[in-house]
């Protein structure tokens, strides 16, 4: 790389008069250091540039719509109190460092044809481009997330340091809550009008329509940051192996932590599935439920949606 600089040249007359007689434009090379601190700034400002401003800000990047959820801290979990908790809820401070984006709705059975190509299987539970994908493992929603990353950087939507990927269980619970501290992004009541679920209303809410199958992403009401079916209608794979207790801390990423995951009886062990499905009753859909899923297992109220995450910097 090379950087341009203007001198001034003073020529000396008898008169020791000083003239100004030429502007000299010369070339230095940079240093190594100077040229990949130049790459960073632009790198930087470029991430910059792309993360949202205040929660719920919209963007859409290879026809995925995603919304921004911000950094911030909030407690995991579920009060003891909370009518229907099941074990493995107890509540632990988390602090997320860096915002995100996260899809506004579940993957589509469009966006997946569109990204991966036509799906192997046969739709059971609802099919249309605007149906959520399902019946779909945790590497199969890895590996979407990987092409997707791919064709975002190619067509410059996505910026280097950015990827998409699942998101872990702490980011999945901050963006469902999106701010509240109740049992679900709609109070401590849900009823089969807010979400996509069949059966018993949850903690005495009113009755609605019981479907009994997936219906189009967003037909149901978006919590406060914009986000649709984060209750109901298919549960959605997270990143992070499951574990008996909830990771607390500073962005807790469990996608590593094979060798303390909570092992099933034969041995198995499994990743983290939320929020509740088209076929269970309401109170699965609370924002704190959290269920097991062998991460190689399929089944049709089982999709997923994605994140886009800033990445870490060698230099960082």
């Amino acid at each position: 790389m090379i950087a341009a600089a203007s001198v001034t040249v003073p020529i000396m007359t008898g008169s020791w008069t000083t003239v100004l007689v030429a502007v000299l434009v010369f070339c230095l090379p940079l240093s190594a250091r100077e040229a990949s601190a130049a790459l960073s700034d632009q790198a930087s400002t470029q991430s910059d540039s792309f993360a949202g401003a205040t929660a719920g800000n919209e963007r859409e990047v290879q026809g995925v719509k995603l919304c921004w959820c911000p950094q911030g801290r909030f407690r995991m979990g579920s009060p003891s109190t909370e009518p229907e908790r099941r074990p493995g809820e107890d509540q632990v401070e988390v602090t997320l460092s860096r915002g995100f984006w996260i899809g506004k709705y579940e993957v589509t059975q469009g966006q997946w044809k569109g990204v991966v190509g036509e799906f192997p299987g046969q739709f059971t539970a609802g099919e249309g481009e605007d149906f959520p994908v399902y019946t779909i493992n945790f590497a199969e929603a890895g590996g979407f997330c990987r092409k997707l990353t791919e064709s975002a950087h190619a067509s410059g939507e996505l910026p280097k340091q950015w990827e998409f990927r699942l998101p872990t269980e702490a980011q999945w619970e901050y963006a469902c809550r999106a701010g509240t501290t109740t049992a679900t992004a709609f109070g401590d009541k849900l009823s089969s009008t807010q979400a996509n679920f069949q059966g018993k209303p949850y903690n005495g809410a009113q009755p609605g329509p019981s479907l009994k199958r997936t219906t189009r992403v967003g037909s149901y009401p978006a919590n406060a940051w914009g986000l649709h079916d984060m209750h109901g209608n298919v549960f959605e794979w997270c990143r992070d192996w499951y574990h008996s207790k909830l990771p607390g801390g500073i962005d807790p990423d469990l996608y590593l932590a094979a060798n303390t995951a909570a092992k099933g009886k034969d041995g198995s062990m499994s990743r983290v599935r939320r929020g509740g499905c088209w076929a269970d009753e309401g109170w699965p859909c609370r924002s704190a439920f959290r269920l097991r899923f062998e991460p190689e297992r399929r089944h049709d109220h089982i999709g997923f949606r994605v994140v886009a995450v800033c990445l870490k910097t060698p230099a960082s």
